[in-house]
């Protein structure tokens, strides 16, 4: 193999420096690819996850310029590093997709759909029928509306903040504090404004069972809830449909400009 890659580099000057800087690049892809949104999908096959990593790394090496790499640096310090930084921005937009499903988990809750729970391949748990309903919707539009390219685009901006042959992450410059509160804490937010119709119908919906229990004890409220819940709750999800698909829409588009 070494010899072949000394051949290669004498008919092709400079295609050792690509070749090294090339794995390197793909350490990063797949750190990205492991963690970032649509692309973690167990659905995806790893043979596809790894030749798509391949197809992109062919692209993105020759763009870098990467030059002689340094020396006395260990090359599997320098693929851990990549590695490490793929997987903070995956994680990152990642966050997002967390908040939609944090709203579709507060729905079935609510709507007493907690013991109709469905196996996810793509984490290897046991997921609710809404989080995973509203999940997939939160992923169709985020491709819709542009959010691989901006993921992309994150990804080749990385390379300015944190170049290949680097040694030392500025987590100052990839994650900033102020930012990562902000987002962890929108999981709930947005959580809560997409379940918040289905809460507060809910909700209504409880007051008025209470105040029948009240006034007529002979009926079976506590059975009566288990009939109705389910019921108000998906007409209240069919009717509020085109404004959930706005608001989750408006949701991305207001972190667009982070990638």
């Amino acid at each position: 193999m070494d010899e072949l890659i000394r051949q290669i580099a004498i008919l092709f000057p400079g295609f050792e420096y690509y070749f090294s800087a090339g794995f390197i690049v793909f350490a990063r892809l797949l750190g990205f690819i492991r963690f970032a949104p649509v692309f973690n999908r167990k659905e995806i096959n790893t043979t596809v996850k790894l030749s798509l990593a391949l197809i992109i790394t062919l692209m993105v090496t020759p763009l870098l310029n990467p030059g002689v790499p340094p020396r006395g640096i260990s090359p599997i310090l320098l693929w851990v590093l990549n590695f490490a930084a793929g997987a903070i921005i995956g994680y990152i937009a990642q966050l997002f997709i967390l908040a939609i499903e944090a709203g579709g988990d507060m729905i079935n809750t609510q709507m007493g759909l907690s013991s109709a729970m469905v196996m996810d391949p793509s984490t290897n748990s046991q997921t609710s029928i809404l989080s995973r309903m509203i999940t997939l919707l939160g992923i169709c539009i985020f491709i819709q509306i542009g959010g691989l390219y901006w993921l992309f685009n994150a990804f080749m901006r990385s390379f300015e903040v944190f170049p290949i042959y680097a040694v030392q992450i500025p987590l100052e410059k990839i994650i900033n504090l102020d930012y990562l509160v902000k987002t962890t804490s929108n999981v709930l937010y947005m959580g809560l404004q997409i379940a918040s119709p289905v809460l507060l119908a809910t909700l209504g919906q409880d007051i008025i069972l209470g105040v029948i229990s009240k006034t007529a004890p002979q009926v079976n409220v506590f059975q009566l809830s288990f009939l109705f819940k389910p019921v108000f709750g998906a007409a209240i999800m069919i009717w509020i449909l085109p404004m959930l698909i706005g608001v989750i829409s408006d949701f991305f588009l207001s972190f667009s400009s982070i990638y």
